[in-house]
């Protein structure tokens, strides 16, 4: 194949929109376009006000979009020109059918398949950037052969390792690159078609050509192996609070064995995100698919173990309250699953909610980055999987009655029996505690769920503090 002029990247999210941006401002001479069948998504992305934070993000985009760099619906269009497409579509977790609540859901790539297939009147390059099972290519080929097509489609794998928060730093300095396909010549060509795109920035020797298997099932192993050690430290933080030990000195002498490292050793009230819990099960399924009812279990307990954590952290909440939050102003800091993200997919502030809620607690929530449909839309989804499961669930009727959402946090802490810090944003450390405090109603409770007030301080102000991990 000629070299790549041209690049379209289906799906315009957390993935396709940061990646496609680096792209475009790594190499100029490529056109990229991002398209979404979306078109609030795509206006936005052609405004100031991008629909994915993403600390330095705004920055690239302005500097390329219009370009070499363009987001549109026109998705026909878009693959018609292109000699390389990326798949960067949701993939979410099964709530139906066969695999329901572990498997992925494959129908987005499928349909995205199926329309490669037929618009495209010239080779191409189909890469999988969506995080998918083991063998999704092999799906994909399936499709493609299967259409009336006459031209040449190859298949990679190029599996992204961003972490929300720092994507475009993750980016431009990757620590690796992985790309997976065929070991035929064409696949060859096709792998090396792509890896001279990422050589404009990243170092050869850091870009690693594998077979499309290992490069898909590297990825779900990468992020359960990340999740492991979150639900590992977390177990360990439920012992320290019982034997009195502190699980950051825990973690700190743990941390300096080089052949553990510091690393995803903070305890927390859960990991959250789209990737962990979704890959985690997605592992899972694929262990039980294949016949290993023990390693599928192994990996189940990641999962266990964060759900635990979560439900762990709300019981603390309203035991403390003297075992009923019913009434009760509670004040959640936080929405988005980490800092410096506005992403909120399997927040762990989603969980606690629900359950502080089905106690008839009064939840007021404030999150600098994550907007108050889409809080609301986080607990009406997990409504209905919590339905699909025979779960009791709240009606939209009883969320719009007990879940305020303040556009500041002072007034959302104002005459509340307790304060609950979610996520680690750094703008937390920085309130006026004395004047929140003086504001709650007494006894002032503060569950830190995230670790990163100052304890002493806050028991010197008056709060009745509780911190994970940290023995009382």
């Amino acid at each position: 194949m000629d070299k790549i002029k041209t690049i379209c990247c289906i799906g315009a999210g957390y993935v396709g929109g940061p990646t496609m941006a680096v792209f475009a401002l790594k190499c100029p001479h490529i056109k990229v376009i991002v398209v979404d069948s979306n078109p609030e998504k795509i206006a936005a992305w052609n405004t100031d006000n991008l629909p994915v934070y993403e600390p330095g993000l705004l920055e690239i985009v302005k500097q390329v979009r219009g370009r070499n760099l363009f987001f549109s619906t026109d998705v026909d269009a878009a693959i018609d020109q292109a000699e390389m497409i990326f798949i960067s579509v949701n993939t979410p977790t099964k709530t139906y059918g066969v695999g329901k609540g572990m498997a992925a859901d494959l129908k987005y790539v499928e349909l995205c398949t199926r329309q490669i297939a037929r618009v495209s009147q010239s080779d191409k390059i189909i890469v999988e950037k969506s995080t998918l099972p083991v063998r999704t290519a092999q799906s994909i080929k399936a499709i493609i052969n299967g259409s009336s097509s006459s031209f040449n489609f190859e298949v990679l794998s190029n599996p992204e390792f961003l972490a929300e928060g720092t994507a475009v730093n993750d980016l431009l300095h990757a620590d690796r690159v992985l790309i997976g396909g065929d070991q035929t010549p064409e696949g060859l060509e096709a792998i090396e078609a792509l890896t001279a795109i990422y050589a404009n920035w990243i170092p050869r020797e850091r870009i690693i050509q594998t077979r499309l298997w290992s490069s898909e099932l590297s990825k779900l192993t990468a992020n359960a192996f990340l999740a492991q050690r979150v639900s590992s430290i977390n177990a360990i933080s439920a012992l320290c609070e019982r034997t009195g030990a502190d699980v950051e000195e825990v973690a700190r002498a743990v941390g300096m064995d080089s052949r553990i490292g510091p690393k995803f050793l903070r305890a927390s009230v859960g990991f959250g995100g789209s990737c962990f819990q979704k890959d985690i099960l997605n592992l899972v399924y694929l262990c039980r698919h294949f016949g290993l009812p023990e390693v599928a279990s192994y990996w189940e307990q990641v999962i266990l173990m964060n759900n635990y954590q979560k439900h762990r952290f709300a019981q603390k909440v309203i035991t403390t309250l003297f075992n009923t939050v019913s009434g009760k102003k509670i004040a959640m800091l936080g929405w988005a699953f980490k800092k410096d993200t506005n992403d909120s997919r399997e927040s762990a502030s989603i969980y606690v909610a629900d359950e502080l809620l089905q106690d008839r607690a009064e939840v007021h929530v404030y999150d600098p980055r994550v907007s108050p449909q889409r809080i609301v839309d986080d607990l009406v989804y997990l409504q209905s999987v919590k339905e699909g499961n025979g779960a009791h669930v709240l009606s939209p009727q009883q969320i719009a009655e007990r879940l305020i959402i303040h556009p500041e946090p002072y007034h959302s802490l104002k005459d509340a029996h307790a304060a609950l810090v979610m996520t680690e944003w750094d703008e937390f450390k920085e309130y006026d505690w004395q004047r929140i405090h003086d504001h709650m109603l007494k006894p002032a409770f503060l569950f830190d769920g995230r670790n990163i007030l100052d304890g002493e301080n806050l028991r010197a102000i008056g709060f009745d503090v509780y911190q994970v991990g940290k023995g009382e």
